[in-house]
């Protein structure tokens, strides 16, 4: 199947890679030349694991394309994707500018029947948005339709070929039967429903894993209160089938991201347009947002005072396997580190260069020993696996002091302490 898809960002990129790689005919299409050139030297705009060997085996086999030119590419084009960004606007609405401006561009260029995607998140009734824009400029038959995306920022590309589930919102049999043809390959279910209730799908998974990770983040507070493990009370809840091993049940220093913050904030905006109390996010939202800096109360107990300490942070990126800096929790420590008069060094294996972008402030490091060393206070606020395997003795021998929190319970508490250092954990007595 011939496919165009719209947007080189992390989504547009991913998919139209894995639908390259299914044997379909892919062309993507930036208005960014830049990153055209660069995806045509077989270089990836984005970090994920594996990505670039798949665009360069791909890009050989000429099934996956890329260009700047709109018109050419959907000229035989069966399937249309935008997947373009979304980013919250100060109210906490999605900004659809560049989804409005892609389906002009759409109307624009189409001369034949062709099924038009919404990958990126977007409020529920943008596609009939999509559609009255794509009529201004087309007037032959078309179809929109939903197919919001679950993948995961490190692991995009496997979440993409075994997806857990593959969710469509179809306007006419005909979009239907299109959709079925280019996910038969996937062993996945496919979830058929109107447009607007795949549209709420995507919005409603989201701000409920959301919710697990403040609720866990609430549980661990009472835990440090009481003097109660929440590893282990986390664990307990997960031998729950009905809660299941893969929730997300992780104490830490909160969730960041391009998805997690923008859709919780959105479902929230779409409740209050429609009159509904959705007090639960509200709560999600603000507990996160403290969350992001219990840290530092940490950090002022253990050091008296923050003004002229150095403090090294371990992780920069939201999340690991990703360079993405989006409201990563990582920013706001450092922000509130610098503003106590802190000195601040990092290490991040990826992310380090797109943080000293946003914190001119901030100094790094070629490795995490080299980071700590003179240090006042290590905080590890991103689980990346090659912290959890460095020897605590190492870690206490290169720190001037010895304080560690452990912002993502990454590290064995009882070998930091074996270590001398003094071990501060997320809802750890």
């Amino acid at each position: 199947m011939n496919i165009t898809i719209i947007g080189t960002g992390y989504v547009g990129l991913v998919t139209g890679a894995c639908f390259a790689e299914l044997g379909n005919d892919v062309t993507c299409v930036d208005i960014d030349k830049r990153k055209i050139d660069l995806l045509k030297q077989g270089k990836s705009p984005i970090y994920e694991p594996g990505i670039e060997d798949l665009i360069r085996r791909n890009a050989t086999a000429r099934r996956l394309h890329f260009t700047t030119n709109l018109t050419t590419a959907i000229k035989a084009s069966k399937v249309i994707f935008i997947a373009v960004g979304t980013p919250s606007l100060e109210d906490g609405r999605a900004d659809l500018s560049q989804v409005e401006a892609a389906a002009e561009a759409i109307g624009a260029a189409l001369g034949h029947y062709a099924v038009i995607v919404n990958k990126s998140t977007v409020p529920i009734g943008t596609s009939d948005l999509v559609a009255r824009r794509i009529r201004e400029h087309y007037k032959g038959e078309f179809d929109v339709v939903s197919n919001p995306e679950f993948l995961r920022e490190g692991s995009a590309l496997s979440d993409f070929m075994q997806p857990d589930r593959v969710v469509i919102g179809d306007g006419s049999e005909r979009a239907r039967t299109t959709m079925k043809v280019l996910y038969d390959q996937l062993d996945a279910p496919l979830l058929f429903t109107d447009v607007k209730t795949a549209e709420m799908i995507k919005y409603a998974s989201n701000a409920f894993l959301a919710t697990q990770i403040s609720y866990i983040n609430s549980v661990a507070k009472i835990c440090e209160a009481v003097g109660a493990d929440v590893t282990l009370v986390a664990n307990g809840m997960r031998l729950d089938k009905r809660i299941g091993r893969r929730a997300f049940l992780d104490a830490g220093v909160g969730y960041g991201g391009s998805c997690f913050p923008k859709d919780v904030r959105a479902l929230i905006r779409i409740a209050h347009e429609n009159d509904v109390h959705f007090d639960i996010l509200d709560a999600v939202e603000a507990t996160n947002t403290y969350q992001k800096l219990s840290v530092i109360p940490k950090l002022k107990a253990a050091l008296g005072t923050l003004n002229g300490k150095r403090i090294t942070l371990w992780g920069l990126a939201f999340k690991p396997r990703t360079d993405d800096i989006r409201e990563a929790p990582a920013l706001t420590i450092a922000r509130s580190l610098h503003e106590f008069g802190a000195h601040i060094k990092a290490f991040d294996p990826v992310a380090e260069k797109l943080a000293k972008e946003q914190l001119p402030y901030l100094t790094t490091a070629p490795d995490p020993l080299e980071a700590v060393k003179g240090a006042d206070a290590l905080v590890v606020v991103t689980e990346w696996n090659e912290f959890s395997a460095i020897d605590p003795v190492k870690i206490a021998k290169a720190m001037r002091g010895k304080v560690v929190v452990d912002g993502r319970n990454a590290l064995d508490p009882t070998a930091c302490k074996k270590a001398g250092l003094t071990y501060i954990g997320i809802g750890r007595p």
